[in-house]
């Protein structure tokens, strides 16, 4: 009976005739009342599988969503397919409109927000109120890539879920690997969880890495392949100015349908920029990592890497973007030696030095709010100092005002850092080791994930001598010309002085943050 009743509603609220691989089993294990973890991968339909259980479960759905951009363009699609109980909150609702929004809390089906809004006491009372069937946590993955330092929301989900009544919970991600899987279900408190993994693998997509001498040849190469190749396409690199440069150049080359997508700017800027790629006025973006996250353009055709990502897991991602729609597209890496030394740096700007750490801790305990205050006059990131605050409450710090820390608390603190930092290295090592290998590129990646590799695609990738001929236009945009030289030295002042890892820029600047609650970044 409950078989043809989600066959009936996949058919009716969706225009769908079967289910896609994976989510007929996540949503029956949901409509169990499980607790289930679901990877899959990139375009599979993630979003159905709490979406459908809507329309069978009697109370709201939370889902936990870590960008504004993404919220609106899910609400937006209910919307459009008829679905008109979804709302989005978001710091840049007006008052009257939260307030509104929030004393009607019970009439929305489906209620997105990010998890620092979950912290902000009067919403909090409001979700209490309602009964709430399902509590999704989307793009889970950031609970461990993003969790431990600058989103310490996210460590704190599990109480939320608790206060509300502790219902089923539903993690998605497309890329985790097995010991972030396990971080989390235990961060979330997820007991007796449904797993149910899907291979990372996207054989449609073609995936080279091609060395270069210097960097020089790296832009002029990374020029060449963005006016050569069939798009549209994304071009990813570490920082902001990098972006800039990028698409500075392919203007200059005569391409005029680009732009530079990045944390910098303003987010009117940021969702007009994607809404014109999605609508194919745009043909390239060159942007940081802060550009992906949720887009669903089914027709990028390549997803060239300027600078190599930090994490395989970033890596997966960010290619995944590409060949939605299951025709061939192309990824291609661009290294030259020593790439691997900035994401190294940014490591050591997102946590506090060992000395600050001592010192805060040997502090008299005030409450956070001025405590939070006085950190501001520490020359340290918005990471680093999220990092401490949540490391010191976690120890009971803000518990004890007029106390300090006994020593093995502070020590504690230590180590946690120490123990992040080192994680985080082994995955640039990994990444540099993927990189530079000489073996199959797609069967590593299974490989890392735990995954079993399937048939090996004809076009696999640059170790199996891939031919990326017919990724080629037949008449080229423009005619590249050698791009100029950068002082390098200006490159890394700018770099390592005014910039700081663009996923927090993204995330800070435009992730659903109460009122005078959204995070001071500093550059």
């Amino acid at each position: 009976m409950i078989e043809l009743e989600l066959e009936a509603l996949l058919s009716k609220n969706f225009g769908y005739d079967e289910f896609r691989t994976g989510q007929k089993e996540v949503i029956e294990d949901i409509l169990m009342g499980n607790d289930v973890l679901a990877m899959m991968p990139t375009g599979t339909g993630k979003s159905l599988c709490y979406q459908l259980p809507g329309y069978i479960l009697s109370g709201s759905i939370i889902i936990v969503s870590p960008l504004l951009s993404l919220m609106e363009d899910q609400v937006e699609q209910l919307k459009r397919s008829g679905e008109k109980r979804a709302v989005a909150l978001n710091s840049f609702m007006d008052f009257e409109e939260k307030r509104r929004v929030l004393h009607r809390l019970s009439s929305y089906k489906f209620i997105y927000v990010s998890p620092e809004i979950l912290e902000n006491e009067f919403v909090l009372n409001e979700l209490k109120k309602i009964s709430v069937s399902l509590f999704v946590v989307d793009e889970a993955h950031c609970i461990s890539q993003w969790g431990h330092e600058f989103r310490t929301s996210y460590l704190k989900l599990a109480s939320f879920r608790s206060n509300i009544g502790n219902p089923p919970c539903l993690a998605l991600t497309a890329t985790a690997t097995p010991e972030v899987r396990d971080d989390i279900t235990a961060k979330l408190k997820m007991k007796s969880c449904a797993m149910h993994v899907y291979r990372v693998d996207r054989p449609n997509i073609t995936l080279t890495v091609e060395h270069c001498t210097e960097h020089l040849d790296k832009l002029n190469r990374a020029i060449e392949l963005a006016s050569s190749l069939n798009g549209p396409g994304i071009l990813y690199a570490s920082t902001r100015s990098w972006a800039e440069n990028l698409a500075e150049n392919l203007r200059e080359k005569g391409m005029t349908r680009v732009a530079a997508y990045h944390g910098g700017l303003e987010n009117e800027d940021r969702l007009l920029i994607q809404k014109q790629f999605l609508n194919d006025e745009l043909d390239i973006i060159c942007c940081t990592n802060a550009f992906g996250m949720g887009i669903n353009k089914p027709n990028i055709r390549f997803v060239v890497h300027f600078h190599m990502p930090s994490a395989m897991e970033s890596y997966v991602q960010e290619i995944g973007r590409a060949g939605r729609d299951g025709k061939e597209s192309l990824a291609v890496l661009l290294y030259c030696r020593g790439d691997e030394e900035i994401p190294g740096m940014f490591i050591d700007h997102e946590f506090p030095d060992e000395g600050q750490i001592l010192h805060c801790a040997s502090l008299p305990a005030a409450d956070r709010v001025s405590f939070s205050g006085m950190l501001e006059r520490f020359e340290m990131s918005d990471s680093a100092r999220r990092f401490l605050l949540y490391q010191l409450e976690k120890e009971g710090y803000f518990l004890n005002e007029g106390n300090v820390l006994p020593d093995e608390a502070k020590e504690r603190i230590l180590q946690k850092m120490k123990n992040r930092k080192a994680l985080k290295r082994k995955k640039i090592d990994e990444m540099v080791e993927w990189t530079r290998g000489d073996f199959c590129k797609r069967e590593k990646i299974a490989h890392i994930f735990h995954d079993e590799m399937g048939e090996r695609p004809s076009n696999c990738c640059s170790h199996c001598k891939a031919d990326i001929g017919h990724f080629i236009q037949k008449e080229t945009r423009t005619n590249p010309q050698p791009a100029a030289a950068v002082n390098w030295q200006n490159e890394l002042q700018l770099i390592f002085n005014q910039e700081s890892d663009d996923h927090h820029e993204e995330l800070g600047s435009s992730t659903a943050y109460p009122a005078n609650e959204r995070p001071r970044i500093t550059h």
